[in-house]
């Protein structure tokens, strides 16, 4: 079954590695298909008013408008070379260009819900700089935009393999085990661990406390997540075997519950070296709220790419 990726570049070196990632990726997912998308810098729209009155100022914005496709076609043209030299066929390579028109993190979330797109991937910048700080933004306005499309963050020499697949027994976590079956059905050959963080008095309270949490409270609230959990990894199955994946490819891992979810999991996937991380935006509670797990786990990624599933 065809997968479709959305490259969102431009020429720096986080776009590099992201193209680098999914190259490796493709060599576990053989139908893998890549569409490259560049967005160019939109023409002043002083210039534009100016268009309207003014040959010149019409001749001048056409001039620039030519050189920014030009150099944007070449940037395209020259990545998919090193694609195609790392062993791509050209025929599952696709590159579209656009003038910027909305900003540069909507037109590309836009352009790839128009073509129902699987997934976006982005390389993330520094924070150092005025220019990365800058680019650095439309990464991090693309994972709180997009809303339909999964996003796959690069950050630094991300090495593709097995997959370490944080869920907490919610319906959001469903969709992220409806997009890693979807990715891994076919001819793949990818492995998933799906990890738990189980539950406890501590990392389930909104109020933070000085003192140990009640006996009782605790053993309601780690029986009522091991119940949940049960009845999750019974629909995930269901979920895996309907898509064709053997039992051989995934495992399930449970991490002791502590405060800190989204420490837990990066620690756990350090220690265990998973280079891919994948996880959604919501879960139960606050726990997977953009602005807690998912947030701690994307600033905190290092040398990996993180999946984030709406």
């Amino acid at each position: 079954m065809e997968k479709k990726i959305l490259l969102a570049v431009d020429n720096s070196r986080p776009s590099k590695l992201a193209i680098d990632y999914a190259v490796q990726m493709s060599a576990m997912i053989p139908d893998l298909h890549f569409v490259l998308f560049h967005v160019q810098p939109m023409v002043s729209l002083f210039l534009k008013e100016e268009a309207r009155t003014s040959a010149l100022a019409r001749k001048k914005m056409e001039k620039i408008s030519n050189r920014n496709a030009r150099l944007a076609q070449s940037l395209l043209d020259e990545y998919q070379r090193d694609m195609i030299g790392r062993g791509i066929a050209s025929d599952r390579i696709e590159l579209r260009t656009q003038a910027r028109r909305l900003g540069f993190a909507k037109d590309i979330i836009e352009f790839a819900q128009q073509g129902r797109f699987d997934a976006i991937v982005v390389g993330r910048r520094g924070l150092s700089g005025i220019a990365r700080l800058y680019a650095g933004s439309v990464t991090a306005n693309i994972l709180e935009q997009s809303q339909v499309i999964p996003v796959w963050l690069v950050d630094g020499e991300a090495g593709a393999g097995e997959m370490l697949v944080a869920v907490d027994g919610s319906e959001a976590s469903l969709r992220v085990v409806d997009h890693i079956s979807f990715i891994m059905c076919g001819d793949s050959t990818i492995r998933a661990t799906l990890v738990h963080v189980a539950s406890n008095a501590r990392n389930t309270c909104e109020i933070d406390r000085e003192e140990d949490p009640d006996a009782e409270l605790e053993d309601i609230i780690v029986r009522g997540d091991k119940a949940c959990i049960s009845q999750f990894y019974t629909r995930v199955w269901e979920k895996f075997k309907q898509a064709g994946i053997e039992k051989e490819r995934v495992r399930f891992e449970t991490i002791e519950g502590r405060k800190r979810v989204g420490k837990a999991i990066i620690e756990f996937a350090e220690k265990s070296e998973y280079h891919t991380l994948v996880v959604g935006r919501r879960g139960i509670g606050r726990s997977f709220f953009m602005g807690s797990v998912s947030r701690y786990m994307i600033n905190n990624l290092s040398d990996g790419a993180l999946w984030v599933i709406p």
